[in-house]
């Protein structure tokens, strides 16, 4: 699956018209590391792309270990930036239940010739 973040308002969120997200935050631990995870990336502000999976696959940046629910989202451990967060309700548009651990990889999106926003 595949989602752009981007920045709006000081906060990182996302569209997918697909299953009817307009501007879903990103909130609760997820924000910071979502900070760190694209620390590499020029610009991504103006947007990234994030691909994800509940099974390893080639060129995964990062993994979400899955903690415990609460709020009706679910807390993750990214072991590689030794961090915790929140993923709300929203992840259930993806999964029908929350995964035991989420595959992550970002990149640029202008890679393939996606316009900025």
């Amino acid at each position: 699956m595949v989602i752009i973040p981007y920045k709006y308002e000081g906060m990182w969120v996302f569209d997918d018209p697909a299953v009817g997200l307009n501007k879903e935050p990103f909130i609760a631990g997820i924000d910071t590391l979502i900070d760190k995870a694209t620390a590499h990336i020029p610009d991504p502000e103006h947007g990234f792309r994030a691909i994800f999976s509940a099974t390893p696959f080639p060129g995964a940046n990062f993994k979400l270990e899955w903690l415990r629910a609460d709020s009706g989202g679910n807390w993750y451990y990214s072991p590689e930036f030794k961090q915790e967060g929140w993923l709300c309700p929203a992840l259930f548009k993806y999964f029908a239940r929350a995964p035991r651990e989420i595959y992550v990889k970002v990149e640029p999106r202008t890679s393939e010739g996606i316009p900025n926003r």
